[in-house]
């Protein structure tokens, strides 16, 4: 993880191809191709690329990235499905299955953050229980 400046922190693009586990389907390597592919087609993500051509991604890129998964493998779009509900022109997509889907990207973000928030807190119930011991 980079600083670019002192408060925001940046992944660059190795880095958050392993987060999201972008895998080259033949030889199973992890691949930056499909973000650099992503970037070509959705106007919303833009890493910072600095000297070198190395880019840096961003929380708000990071959450952009989460959209495009959820939109393209999750909810089955194609790109250009994709590409329109990121647009918010979702009047071209029927407007039912727009705010399903919508409703669909939240609940399946909070039930992430609920797990985490889970995992912690077992977490701190075994330090606490082996402090107790």
């Amino acid at each position: 993880m980079t600083m670019l400046n002192n408060k925001t922190k940046f992944l660059n693009i190795s880095e958050v191809a392993k987060l999201f586990n972008l895998r080259n389907y033949k030889t199973k390597k992890l691949s930056t191709h499909t973000l650099r592919f992503w970037e070509t087609q959705f106007k919303q993500l833009r890493p910072k690329i600095l000297f070198g051509g190395r880019r840096y991604y961003s929380e708000k890129n990071i959450d952009i990235i989460k959209m495009i998964i959820f939109l393209l493998k999750d909810q089955g779009l194609t790109i250009n499905g994709a590409k329109k509900m990121m647009d918010g022109k979702v009047k071209e997509l029927d407007d039912a299955k727009a705010l399903s889907i919508k409703g669909d990207y939240y609940k399946k973000n909070i039930k992430l953050k609920s797990e985490e928030i889970l995992k912690k807190i077992k977490k701190l119930n075994g330090k606490k229980n082996s402090y107790q011991s």
